[in-house]
């Protein structure tokens, strides 16, 4: 049976007594690429809040690589990699500054940090603009560097909040064959929540949120077959097109 890299059980979590999920459950199996979709206010955003530890939950658990994210913190982040929607980088620092303050929080020795970080900005033809200030280079390529750091300690799970904002078409294509290789190559899972069609064409499964609950969770096929009768799973299916040929 293929291992269970992130566990969620019986999420909650409320803001000022207003529910933002009720009871989510969800586990990302490793080589699993999973799309994570939902209208606006469905509870995406706490979602992913919770699952990379920047809030806790009212109630329920999450394991990472088998550790508790509230018991063993440390441990559980060290196995995640995060691509958030907002920019996280320094801007006055430069490309590999940048890099390296992230390979330094997760203990890398710099001989192997600065090696991973130079094969990975040759990967995307960034190499020439390692010495860079951040600040000086356009959004899409901050968007790279976000996606380059986040690979960099070779984490199991991938959680990805809209990550291919800013990107062109070339850019948001390598992104997609990089994170395929992730997956099936090497095991990684993936979370993504997106709206694109052709992100969510690369996925495994699909999770749709609504209103703080899971709506679905299955195949393509499954919820291409569900929105002929549910309204909720038509809508988002009309609004992504046909996600699969």
């Amino acid at each position: 049976m293929t291992d269970i890299l992130l566990s969620a059980q019986d999420l909650h979590k409320s803001y000022t007594g207003k529910p933002a999920l009720k009871g989510v459950s969800l586990n990302l199996y490793a080589g699993e690429i999973v799309a994570l979709l939902g209208p606006n206010g469905a509870g995406k955003s706490t979602l992913l809040q919770l699952l990379t530890g920047l809030f806790s939950p009212d109630q329920g658990h999450i394991h990472v690589l088998g550790y508790d994210m509230q018991t063993q913190a440390s441990r559980a982040l060290a196995g995640l990699g995060v691509v958030f929607q907002q920019s996280a980088l320094d801007l006055d620092l430069t490309v590999q500054a940048n890099l390296l303050f992230h390979t330094d929080l997760h203990g890398l020795a710099r001989p192997l940090a600065k090696q991973r970080i130079a094969d990975a900005l040759a990967q995307i033809g960034m190499t020439a603009q390692a010495k860079a200030v951040v600040r000086s280079l356009s959004g899409g390529t901050r968007r790279k560097v976000e996606l380059v750091r986040a690979f960099l300690h070779r984490p199991r799970v991938l959680l990805m909040d809209e990550a291919t904002a800013g990107l062109d078409m070339a850019s948001r294509q390598q992104l997609l064959a990089a994170v395929r290789g992730l997956a099936h190559d090497q095991g990684v899972a993936v979370l993504w929540a997106t709206h694109l069609a052709e992100e969510v064409k690369v996925a495994d499964r699909l999770v749709l949120l609504n209103q703080g609950t899971v709506r679905f969770n299955g195949t393509i096929a499954d919820f291409m077959e569900k929105s002929q009768e549910d309204d909720l799973a038509k809508e988002v299916f009309k609004h992504l097109g046909s996600p699969v040929h």
